[in-house]
C-alpha cells in the first residue's frame, strides 16, 4: 500500500464525508427525496472509490482507514438522525452504536497493547454493514416515498438487522479475545 494521500479514491471518500453533512441537514428538515439523492451518491461515491482504488493501483493506508471510517460516520448518524425522527426505534439505534462502540473499544485496546496488528472485517461484520446500509436506504426510501410494501420490509429488516447486527458482536467479542490472549 502507498503512503499517498491525495490519491483519487481518497479525493472521493473525503467527498463523500462531505455529504454527510448535507444528508443530516436534509434529514433534521424532512426533505426526504433530497436527502435519498444524497444517500444514493454517496453510496455509488464508496463504490466507485473502492474500484478506482483497484483499478488504478491507488490503494493507500489513509484509503484504508478512512473509506470505512466514513461508511462508519455515515451509518452511525444515520440511526441517529433516523431515530430522532421517529422513523426507527431507538433501542436499534442503540444496539448499532453499541456494536461499534465495541468493536473500536476492543481495537484500541489490542492497539495499545500489543501494538499495529490488522483488523481484516469478517464476513459477519460485511453481512452486518451491508444489511444496515439496505435497512437505512428503505428506510429513508420509505420516509420519501411512503408505501405499504416498504413498510412491511422495513419490519421486516428490523429482525433482521437485530439478529445480524447481535450476530457480529459476539462474533467480534469472542474473536477479539482470543486475540487478546494470543501472544
Amino acid at each position: 500500500m502507498q503512503g499517498r494521500i491525495w490519491t483519487v479514491p481518497n479525493q472521493i471518500t473525503f467527498l463523500r464525508l462531505g455529504f454527510l453533512p448535507l444528508f443530516l441537514i436534509l434529514m433534521s428538515y424532512e426533505k426526504y427525496r433530497w436527502a435519498l439523492l444524497v444517500l444514493v451518491i454517496a453510496g455509488l461515491s464508496d463504490g466507485i472509490d473502492g474500484l478506482l482504488a483497484r483499478s488504478l493501483n491507488q490503494r493507500s493506508a489513509l484509503g484504508a482507514y478512512l473509506d470505512p471510517l466514513a461508511d462508519k460516520l455515515l451509518l452511525s448518524s444515520s440511526f441517529i438522525i433516523l431515530a430522532f425522527k421517529q422513523q426507527l426505534a431507538w433501542w436499534l439505534t442503540i444496539l448499532v452504536l453499541s456494536r461499534d462502540i465495541l468493536i473500536l473499544t476492543v481495537a484500541a485496546v489490542i492497539l495499545l497493547v500489543s501494538g499495529y496488528r490488522p483488523f481484516p472485517p469478517s464476513f459477519l461484520g460485511k453481512l452486518t454493514t451491508a444489511s444496515q446500509i439496505i435497512f437505512v436506504f428503505t428506510l429513508v426510501l420509505a420516509a420519501a416515498y411512503p408505501n405499504d410494501s416498504l413498510t412491511y420490509l422495513n419490519h421486516l429488516l428490523v429482525y433482521a438487522v437485530t439478529a445480524i447486527t447481535l450476530l457480529s458482536g459476539f462474533h467480534y467479542s469472542f474473536s477479539m479475545a482470543r486475540r487478546l490472549s494470543s501472544p
